[in-house]
């Protein structure tokens, strides 16, 4: 993880290399293999250089699996891992063995991570710094067998992006030993944890799966480090790690076309940084953020989620970016744990759950025409129930219903749309939401209503209608009647110590195509831009009207989400007469 770049100092370079018999590709496991981790797991990254006890913190948080970070060479040109890159932590049961075995103990199980930031800037990454890819596979198998673990995370970033040899040794040496396991009857995964942009990975992270692709190296799990963006823009990080999960899913369907999507879902997993990342307060993860995150996830049929890391997962610095020990948010201990944690499936009592989707997301209508969506259910753990159908946030002039209203999950329903010919053009976002015995859960269809009228898109960008829809806000939003920059009425947001009082809406546009979105506002920090299928945002402060205007070009499927926000407890925000041109 990028955070680990200030965090410890490598250790001085003159290790030696220690061969242990039984270590080497080829050879012999331990008597009783690793159990497998669930299909659907949460495990949060344990900072391995600190202090803490991962049993401890484990049990304290109520998280059954964790990642643990990092594993790397002491020196550059080193084929022996350590924790840490300390030499007095050798891979070995005197370093974690009995806290690891404690969690194996209570149900659940780690994975250890070879690289992070420190290792792949200092070349102490081990396949970077080995060149044998026999020791390297080694390293792997000692890891697994000393640990008695199913899966090895694999935290490549930074110069490990770039250097292509030792790409291709450390994919040559995942081969191996995956030929090994299978060779002795033992499960063991691969992850690859990489950087990525809000639409998918960048061409570096691409070009590593690539290679393994070239290898025949199979690589289980794609984690996607949704945070430390650093591109200058405010961020939705929910919605923009789930964008990112959908970007990458595009791309491993070309890399892997004879997977099926549940496949391509099942390798993809998601790790947020609770609160504020080392970007600064743009880029801030709210508890919310991920338990919507969690929700998605399960619908999609992911495979991992996790966070970095569980020491930051309490409120103990507000303010702060970056914080090992704190999220910088206002927060209980351990909220991003339990909000996550339900994730996992698969171990022990396994409790009813569904998931939820439309099909097609989005459709466009004339005034006056209907159309119509496939709802799809399906059974993420435990038994089929019954799930209940609804449908909200159809605007004046739009008639939305569900039929049947009631199903089994692994059923569907179809979702049947009708408009008026005064229906106003513009982008609304209809909820549709599945209620069972074990909870609930929401999709979204997008209905665009095409034709002339203000906003390029944008619907009741001026608020004339007296009302927020389609406009979605957090807690405290609405219309009010002054101040206004024209008309009768204007959008009021309200930021408070714990959200920035964001309203949004999600319209289509032509794809690939320029525009610039203009909007007065008024107050401090008032944030005009938009997120999802563009990022792009501008920003005033005054106690007077300031236009701002935020150009942007739209991506392959036109859609963008136009939002405004304030700041943290720095009073309300003000906006009207929003379009898009």
């Amino acid at each position: 993880m990028r955070l680990h770049r200030s965090i410890r100092a490598v250790v001085a370079a003159g290790a030696t290399l220690v061969a242990s018999a039984g270590l080497v590709a080829g050879a012999s496991t331990a008597a009783h293999a690793a159990t497998p981790l669930p299909a659907h797991v949460f495990a949060p990254y344990f900072e391995a250089y600190s202090s803490d006890n991962p049993a401890t913190l484990a049990s304290q948080s109520g998280n059954k699996y964790l990642s643990m970070a990092f594993i790397q060479t002491a020196s550059a040109g080193s084929c022996t891992p350590y924790w840490n890159g300390d030499t007095g932590s050798p891979i070995s049961a005197s370093t974690f063995g009995s806290q690891i075995s404690a969690i194996q103990a209570a149900g659940g199980d780690v994975v250890p991570s070879f690289g992070g930031y420190t290792a792949d800037h200092t070349g102490t990454e081990i396949a970077d710094s080995c060149t044998d890819v026999n020791q390297i596979a080694a390293a792997y198998e000692s890891v697994i067998t000393t640990y008695n673990v199913s899966r090895i995370d694999l935290d490549t970033e930074d110069n490990s992006l770039t250097d292509t040899a030792g790409i291709d040794r450390r994919n040559k040496a995942v081969k191996q030993v995956e030929d090994w396991a299978a060779a002795n009857g033992r499960t063991v995964q691969f992850s690859y944890t990489l950087p990525t942009t809000t639409s998918g990975l960048a061409d570096s992270g691409l070009a590593v799966l690539q290679n393994a692709v070239s290898n025949n190296t199979r690589v289980d799990v794609v984690n996607l480090m949704t945070f430390d963006y650093y591109d200058g823009a405010t961020h939705e990080m929910g919605t923009d790690a789930e964008n990112a999960a959908t970007g990458t899913y595009d791309q491993l369907a070309q890399l892997y076309p004879s997977k099926t999507p549940a496949q391509l879902w099942a390798s993809i997993g998601i790790t947020l940084m609770p609160g504020i990342d080392d970007y600064g307060a743009a880029e801030t993860t709210t508890v919310a953020d991920a338990t919507n995150v969690a929700d998605w996830a399960t619908g999609k049929g992911i495979s991992t989620l996790s966070f970095w890391a569980l020491e930051r997962d309490n409120g103990g610095c507000v303010g702060t970016a970056g914080s090992d020990t704190c999220s910088g948010i206002a927060q209980n201990t351990w909220d991003f744990s339990h909000a996550m944690e339900p994730f996992t499936s698969g171990g022990g009592t396994t409790s009813n759950d569904f998931s939820l989707s439309t099909s097609p997301a989005a459709g466009t209508v004339v005034p006056g025409a209907s159309t119509s969506a496939s709802i799809a259910t399906g059974v993420t753990s435990g038994s089929a129930q019954s799930v209940a159908l609804s449908v909200s946030g159809a605007p004046a002039g739009v008639t939305a219903d569900i039929s049947p209203s009631d199903v089994t999950a692994g059923g569907s329903a179809t979702l049947d749309i009708s408009t008026t010919s005064a229906v106003a053009p513009g982008s609304y976002p209809l909820t549709v939401t599945g209620s069972a015995a074990s909870g609930s859960h929401q999709a979204t269809y997008t209905l665009t209503v095409s034709g002339s009228g203000g906003g390029g898109g944008l619907a009741n960008g001026g608020f004339e209608t007296g009302s927020l829809s389609p406009w979605t806000c957090q807690p405290g939003g609405t219309v009010v009647t002054t101040p206004v920059h024209s008309g009768s009425y204007a959008l009021q947001v309200t930021p408070t110590s714990g959200q920035t009082g964001e309203c949004d809406q999600t319209v289509t546009l032509s794809p690939n195509h320029s525009y610039t979105l203009t909007g007065w506002v008024q107050g401090n920090y008032a944030y005009l831009g938009v997120s999802g299928g563009a990022t792009a945002s501008s920003w005033a402060s005054g106690s007077g009207w300031t236009q701002l205007s935020v150009p942007f070009t739209t991506g392959s499927s036109g859609t963008v989400t136009v939002y405004l926000h304030g700041w943290y407890a720095q009073g309300n925000v003000y906006g009207d007469d929003f379009a898009i041109s």
